[in-house]
């Protein structure tokens, strides 16, 4: 006869049914930890169930974060993607910046997507999502011949399909650049907008080619449209402001700048560019606070970049 154990005679007798109690009895806190050594040694079947039920609950930290983490890791190996997706979403409300958390959700999120992948390229192998996959992938991999012709194939199948025109000017502006280059990707952000004329994102391309060619009308137009469509778009206000001051309007130019400059603070080129719009419209104290923002945020990023690479290089002291 099969020995029973007490891991399991404590699991069933655990309640399972609708509970008030906001915290768990201590004879459910116990069987959290058994069940935390469990998964934490690989037998997740046993540990999963009653992770699942009991270990948001917990008060003590430390055993809910490690409860919480091998929740994770047990719901993935058992391929139950959902219940890995609510350990990580609670474990990212009540550990936020916790490197562990966030290096255990790195590796689930990203196994997670592969598969995906691999059950949609098993599922629906001829689909234009399938392209549209192998499109990103070859993209990301600056493969950018292989990628337009992935984009194209969707639009043979797909004409009017929504964000692939975009896409494709997108990948065409990121190639070697071309004679013709800029004209063809142009073509592209136009006809997206022609099938989905609320795409921010290809106004605001289509703002930033004119404003490099210094069609300053264009580029107001384009960005304008951008702001409208999005108003969090801080780079279109930020392209709305420059091509403003660009066409001598500057007094127009300072409420787009300054949108830029409260969801961008620490973005240097948006003070210059704001107290440059103030000077030209005779603003001087405005002008001479958004100078001083500039040499300061100038002096925080070369900082940062300091740091960062002397952190990379290896050159910063152990901690004690």
């Amino acid at each position: 006869m099969p020995k029973i154990s007490v891991f399991l005679v404590l699991v069933f007798l655990v309640p399972f049914t609708a509970s008030s109690q906001d915290k768990p009895s201590p004879a459910e806190s116990a069987s959290v930890v058994q069940a935390t050594k469990l998964s934490e040694s690989g037998h997740c079947s046993e540990a999963l169930p009653v992770l699942k039920r009991w270990a948001s609950h917990v008060t003590d930290r430390d055993l809910k974060r490690r409860a919480a983490l091998g929740g994770v890791r047990c719901a993935m190996n058992l391929n139950q993607p959902a219940q890995a997706i609510e350990f990580l979403q609670w474990l990212g409300r009540d550990f936020p910046g916790d490197p562990e958390v966030l290096y255990v959700a790195t590796h689930a999120y990203s196994d997670l997507s592969v598969r995906a992948s691999q059950e949609l390229m098993q599922r629906a192998p001829t689909s234009y999502q399938v392209h549209e996959l192998n499109a990103e992938s070859l993209e990301v991999q600056g493969k950018w011949e292989e990628s337009a012709a992935e984009y194209r194939k969707i639009l043979e199948q797909n004409p009017r399909l929504p964000g692939i025109h975009y896409r494709l000017g997108r990948v065409l502006l990121s190639a070697p650049p071309s004679d013709n280059m800029a004209e063809e990707a142009k073509k592209e952000f136009q006809q997206e907008l022609a099938i989905d004329p609320k795409n921010a994102g290809a106004e605001y391309v289509l703002g930033e080619l004119a404003r490099e060619a210094q069609q300053w009308d264009d580029a107001i137009k384009h960005f304008s449209r951008a702001t409208t469509l999005d108003r969090g778009f801080s780079d279109a206000f930020f392209g709305l402001g420059r091509s403003l001051i660009s066409a001598d309007r500057s007094a127009e130019a300072i409420a787009p700048l300054e949108n830029f400059v409260k969801m961008q603070p620490q973005e240097p080129a948006g003070h210059f560019q704001l107290a440059t719009a103030y000077n030209h419209a005779g603003r001087k104290a405005d002008a001479e606070k958004e100078f001083a923002l500039y040499r300061q945020t100038t002096s925080e990023a070369r900082q940062t970049r300091e740091e960062l690479s002397k952190k990379l290089s290896g050159k910063t002291a152990p901690n004690n």
